[in-house]
């Protein structure tokens, strides 16, 4: 017979296979299918693996950083993906998560509900050098698909190279060569049609 305890991360493990049906703005490079939540999660882990190197904190704790990337979107089961650039829907976000993390973390036994939404909070807040890093990958790896996808997704919401700066910004605070790295990406986009520029035409200063 199997224990309670087992049951209950059974029963949660089979509530977030849901993730697998979120999608997101962001497209597929070969397919150019939306990207749905489960495999952007998994990016972000293999971006916290390869780039963790980069990461301004060198005693980087990297394990940490894989659980908070790999859980940081399970709320969106239930709150569903917000656009960052649809300020409508950022406007709602906060509270449409905190209830799906609720929810959700409380399916597992206590001490796994506690440990999971302690990363969640952690990670919302930023307040850790491992949250940083995470936020960092968590913003750079959408760039580079809306980059290599020819900036479709960009178009066709109509984003500019300021609005994307000013997502970017917070890479910084977690990986400043990714940041120095995302201003490259973004010019290149203007400069090749892919991203519009800023009113007034304004690239990243060299």
């Amino acid at each position: 017979m199997t224990s309670a305890r087992l049951d209950q991360q059974i029963r949660f493990i089979l509530e977030v296979d849901q993730l697998k049906e979120i999608f997101r703005q962001t497209l597929n490079l070969r397919s150019r299918r939306h990207e749905n939540d489960a495999e952007h999660s998994w990016a972000l882990c293999l971006c916290t693996i390869v780039l963790a190197e980069y990461a301004n904190e060198p005693k980087l704790d990297v394990l940490k950083v894989l659980k908070m990337v790999i859980i940081h979107d399970l709320v969106e089961i239930d709150a569903g993906d917000t656009y960052a650039y649809d300020p409508a829907q950022v406007a709602t976000q906060a509270a449409r998560e905190l209830a799906a993390a609720d929810r959700i973390f409380g399916l597992l036994p206590p001490d796994q509900t506690a440990e999971f939404r302690q990363l969640w909070d952690e990670f919302e807040a930023r307040s850790t050098a491992e949250a940083r890093f995470a936020h960092a990958v968590d913003r750079f790896q959408p760039m580079l698909l809306n980059w290599k996808t020819d900036g479709v997704t960009w178009q066709s919401h109509g984003v500019t190279h300021d609005r994307v700066l000013k997502r970017m910004a917070a890479v910084a605070d977690g990986a400043q060569t990714l940041w120095v790295k995302a201003k490259e990406l973004a010019d290149d986009a203007v400069a090749r049609g892919l991203l519009a520029p800023a009113p007034g035409g304004a690239t990243t200063n060299p």
